[in-house]
């Protein structure tokens, strides 16, 4: 038996209309093709669909058994034609994230708490990019935005700078480190560092000065959420380096001080990485808005300012 989605539709028409006339009206077809088809349909049952002799049009038990197949199917094939429609005209879709960074989190919530209101229809989720390729997951359409301090070159995918920012040393007001101007690779030869629990490639103090220096910490410590970092620092366990949009608040705290790497200090920049083709969708140009303004707003301390739409 050959069931179509247009026969569970005039199964249901006709027994919420009551009648072939009234059912056609509702489909928009002529009472006699309605007629035709729920014929051909019985005729493919082999038993009647509808007790004819009743006012109104009745099913028969095996009208029912269609029936509520068809109360249970339509529904989900009507939610998706809503859905697709909405991804045509560019008001529904799906934004599934992968973090290259930890302490990224911060920033990020504000700027989908914004974005959730403007794309009430956009499926969001977020996935830590760390424990698996969050690139390739991209090109394999896993994944629709990854954010990454570390751009590469690749057929398809387009990379949006988002914003700078610093990687700070932080220390215990207390802790001999306190006194120098700035911190070089050096200073952390002799020191217990506390980081997030990422492999090395990915965190900045390593990347950026550690490593190219060939300097080793006396220990590591790892730990998974920044307010315990910044509770460890402060009781002078160790020293940590974090994105200065974590430190807005520590650096007017008596308990710690932050310095600078290096003279010059060093910067760092954020990018999105999305496939090319996605980059037209209204909603993707937008959470990349949101995600060049908000973070700024943290690293100023001014939370409370307006996000142009």
């Amino acid at each position: 038996m050959h069931i179509e989605i247009r026969h569970l539709r005039s199964i249901r028409a006709i027994h919420e209309a009551g009648g072939l006339g009234r059912a056609a009206d509702l489909l928009n077809v002529t009472q006699s093709a309605l007629s035709h088809q729920v014929k051909g349909l019985e005729e493919q049952a082999g038993t009647e669909l509808f007790v004819r002799r009743t006012r109104p049009l009745r099913l028969s038990a095996a009208g029912m058994r269609l029936l509520r197949a068809a109360e249970r199917i339509l529904p989900e094939i009507e939610a998706l034609e809503e859905e697709l429609a909405g991804m045509i005209s560019g008001k529904a879709g799906r934004l599934h994230m992968a973090i290259e960074c930890h302490a990224c989190f911060e920033w990020l919530f504000p700027v989908l708490e914004r974005f959730r209101h403007a794309w009430p229809d956009v499926d969001v989720d977020i996935r830590p990019g760390l424990a698996f390729g969050a690139l390739p997951a991209l090109m394999r359409e896993e994944v629709d935005l990854v954010i990454t301090s570390d751009p590469d070159e690749l057929d398809g995918v387009d990379f949006t700078p988002l914003f700078d920012y610093e990687p700070v040393f932080v220390a215990s007001s207390q802790h001999p480190l306190a006194a120098r101007p700035f911190i070089e690779a050096e200073d952390f030869r002799d020191q217990t560092l506390i980081t997030y629990p990422v492999e090395r490639g990915r965190l900045d103090v390593f990347s950026q000065l550690l490593i190219p220096a060939r300097v080793e910490p006396r220990a590591i410590r790892q730990v998974e959420l920044t307010a315990v970092i910044l509770m460890l620092v402060a009781s002078n366990r160790g020293v940590s380096v974090l994105p200065d949009w974590v430190l807005r608040e520590v650096r007017l705290n008596s308990d710690y001080v932050t310095r600078p790497l290096t003279s010059g200090g060093l910067t760092r920049r954020l990018y999105a990485a999305t496939r090319a083709q996605d980059g037209a969708k209204p909603y993707m140009a937008h959470v990349l808005r949101l995600a060049r303004t908000e973070p700024l707003k943290l690293q100023r301390g001014d939370a409370a300012a307006p996000v142009a739409m």
